[in-house]
């Protein structure tokens, strides 16, 4: 970043793409500037990528989920020096993310998310939630019988998956694309939201690194392994931008039932991968939600 004391952020990717969902915000977070905004804004950027995903390695051993890569990133953000940080995801991206604010809060400033998880309303009693928190875990369950048995076997099968996925270019192009035409605010035309170029260097960097199979294969390790605490809450201050064509669009309450949210906006348009479809809107609630962490 340029200027005096650029904040270092941690900015982590989701499935079904790659750090290459960042590549629009990077000059914009690092050179405040030259895109409207305040030199003292600027930020240091840090976009690894999950283990498994694109040049990622490959990992080699059980064990391999979310809260296990926000250990391994915490390692990263030490080993360049940063003492401090503020972190960002969606996604697999905000699972990672949220772990890194509870077991690394002394260390993380605050995180930005663009989802929140219905999946922990499950463990209350069904009285204690509110009309709004009711209506999410309906849309959240019947999305999943729509949309999510791509969940489904990435989370029992994945490795049966993936031998027609790495060996089918029209397989492995049709099971990405799929989810960028669905979870984005595209209108049912993908390339309203992305360019080909944009979708072809994400389907690139799954097809020549032959990882499809080890990026899937974060599901079932998340499945059968260790997971976030479903009733830890996070205490470090959290903004939240909600993106209308999302997934499933939660109400405030359920995110106030897991974070300490100090930023909350529902965005005017946009969907899953918002980084890429809106990424001046993104950058905007970036620049606002941390200034007063600095």
């Amino acid at each position: 970043g340029k200027g005096a004391k650029p904040l270092p952020l941690l900015l982590t990717h989701g499935w079904p793409d790659s750090f290459w969902r960042f590549h629009k915000l990077i000059p914009m977070l690092t050179d405040p500037e030259s895109y409207g905004g305040q030199a003292e804004d600027a930020f240091d950027v840090v976009v690894p990528s999950i283990p498994g995903f694109g040049f990622s390695d490959k990992p080699t051993q059980r064990g391999m989920t979310n809260v296990k890569v926000a250990e391994l990133f915490a390692e990263l953000m030490a080993d360049l020096g940063y003492d401090r940080y503020a972190a960002h995801g969606g996604d697999w991206g905000r699972g990672i993310t949220a772990s890194l604010g509870t077991t690394q809060a002394a260390r993380t400033v605050g995180i930005h998310l663009t989802d929140v998880p219905y999946r922990h309303l499950l463990t209350r009693p069904p009285e204690e939630l509110s009309e709004a928190e009711q209506a999410y875990l309906e849309a959240g369950q019947a999305w999943s019988r729509t949309e999510g048995a791509y969940a489904a076997i990435q989370g029992t099968k994945p490795q049966t998956l993936a031998y027609g996925l790495n060996d089918s270019p029209i397989g492995l192009a049709s099971w990405l694309l799929e989810k960028f035409r669905s979870w984005s605010d595209c209108d049912g035309n993908v390339e309203n939201s992305f360019s080909k170029d944009e979708l072809l260097t994400n389907i690139t960097l799954y097809w020549f690194t032959e990882t499809i199979n080890s990026a899937n294969r974060l599901y079932y390790e998340t499945q059968h392994g260790e997971q976030e605490p479903l009733q830890a809450r996070v205490e470090v201050p959290t903004g939240l931008a909600i993106f209308p064509k999302d997934l499933v669009a939660a109400p405030r309450e359920v995110a106030e039932r897991l974070y300490n949210v100090q930023r909350w906006t529902e965005m005017p348009r946009g969907g899953h991968f918002a980084a890429l479809e809106e990424p001046e809107l993104l950058v905007y609630e970036l620049r606002e939600f941390f200034r007063p962490l600095r």
